[in-house]
């Protein structure tokens, strides 16, 4: 039977000429599986409440199509409830950009460069809160584009002594952390000709110190940068990728949050072990005798999502996919934190099990829904489903911590991302049902 092998979605997110090594998306736009504009426009009623049960099943077959994936976004993350109106979610949109436009502003009144168009790549101020006179930084704001800290020496980096020192500890750190922003900034998505446009570099790195000077427990760490890349790239309005950034870091933040003695992945990284000494032990010994027992070769694909793993279209297709599969109907609600919900409101909010995704519907069946710890992200499944694809190789040639990130890094850009979630999935239930077992 002749099968429709679908349209490639890789002329959405145009890559520079010059990059001839950028994998292939292997997604493809196919007509009754893609979430396409028209369905997608269909899944409303006239008064603006969406269907989110056939909407995830289309995801789940074969994902959205560009042209619509940021609006899709939005709901797949929790930033409007399926069963608002299109005035509502319009009030809602309004009140947040304004918002937003505060929240920087605020961090504008403490440096000037945010929101100017313009980003910084060298340290500012030192920890003692002493603004630093730094050439790179004054070079970056050089006369041409008009000056933000007047040029004093062009020479070595110094402390400016006459400049007011900053004493309030918080905003210390934050400033303390803006060049480093910049640096991941200028390396992040650089093959995709939209970021060949300063403006779009400097929109990322508003966004990320806005979020950094909001979110004071945990800042900024690297990583974010890939995260909020693509919310850039999807929704025109800065606001709105703000607050889709935000969602996504509402699931994340934990893997970003360090202490002196934790990495804040750890957790994940825990869980991980667990799964594969249930779903494969002989791997999982194997691993523990070459000391990987702390599975830190699998950091990265936790903190930045696999965004290394696939494609830049593919690695969007998967979080998609896997956001789909993770859908929590109350997931607006539940980020709302309303404290004007009564318990009445909250049980008359209840949803079908149809509007959940496949994923949490099976967390449901057996439980670690209602367990006292919350159930594990499909993500831990997923790196898992990639150890056991991957288990006779790293079994035979593995001697070494660097044989299994060798292993490991050869599968960047030839991962399926629609197969890898069927993968976790089939693990998860699988791991499910042998946890269980006394």
């Amino acid at each position: 039977m002749w099968r429709d092998p679908g349209a490639p979605a890789d002329s959405f997110y145009e890559t520079r000429p010059e990059c001839t090594d950028v994998p292939k998306s292997k997604f493809r736009i196919k007509a009754g599986k893609t979430l396409s504009a028209r369905k997608w426009h269909a899944a409303f009623s006239p008064e603006g409440y969406l269907d989110i049960g056939k909407t995830l099943d289309r995801i789940h077959r074969g994902g959205i199509h560009p042209s619509i994936r940021g609006e899709v976004w939005e709901f797949l993350l929790g930033c409007y409830d399926p069963k608002s109106t299109f005035e509502e979610r319009d009030e809602i949109r309004q009140r947040r950009r304004a918002q937003y436009a505060e929240w920087k502003e605020e961090c504008r009144q403490l440096f000037p460069l945010v929101g100017s168009g313009r980003f910084i790549t060298a340290p500012v101020i030192t920890e003692d809160g002493r603004p630093i006179q730094d050439p790179l930084v004054l070079l970056e704001n050089n006369p041409e584009n008009g000056v933000i800290v007047p040029p004093q020496d062009i020479g070595a980096a110094s402390i400016n002594n006459n400049a007011p020192k900053v004493t309030d500890k918080k905003v210390i750190q934050w400033m303390l952390t803006l060049h480093q922003i910049g640096l991941d900034v200028n390396r992040t998505d650089r093959t995709l000709v939209f970021y060949e446009n300063k403006e779009n570099l400097s929109k990322l790195w508003d966004i990320l110190a806005v979020y950094a000077r909001r979110d004071t427990d945990v800042g900024y760490g690297q990583g974010m940068s890939d995260l909020c890349s693509p919310m850039i790239i999807l929704l025109n309005d800065e606001a709105d990728s703000f607050f889709c950034f935000e969602r996504l870091m509402r699931r994340l933040r934990g893997n970003f949050r360090c202490t002196d003695n934790t990495v804040g992945v750890e957790a994940q990284l825990n869980n991980l072990a667990l799964i594969t000494q249930v779903i494969d032990p002989k791997l999982h010994q194997h691993i523990e005798h070459i000391g990987g027992g702390d599975y830190l070769f699998a950091f990265r694909m936790l903190m930045v999502q696999f965004r290394r793993e696939f494609s830049f279209c593919d690695s969007l297709y998967l979080w998609e996919m896997m956001w789909a599969l993770e859908y929590d109907p109350n997931l607006f609600w539940i980020y709302e934190e309303s404290e004007e919900t009564s318990p009445e409101e909250a049980k008359a909010r209840l949803k079908s099990i149809r509007h959940y995704g496949k994923y949490e519907r099976e967390n449901m069946r057996n439980g670690a829904k209602n367990a006292e710890e919350p159930p594990l992200p499909i993500s831990i499944f997923l790196v898992a489903s990639v150890l056991k694809e991957k288990s006779a190789t790293l079994l035979t040639q593995a001697r070494g911590l660097d044989d299994v990130v060798k292993i490991l890094n050869d599968t960047n850009g030839n991962l399926d991302a629609k197969k890898a979630c069927m993968a976790a999935l089939k693990l998860h239930k699988k791991y499910l049902k042998k946890a269980k077992k006394p």
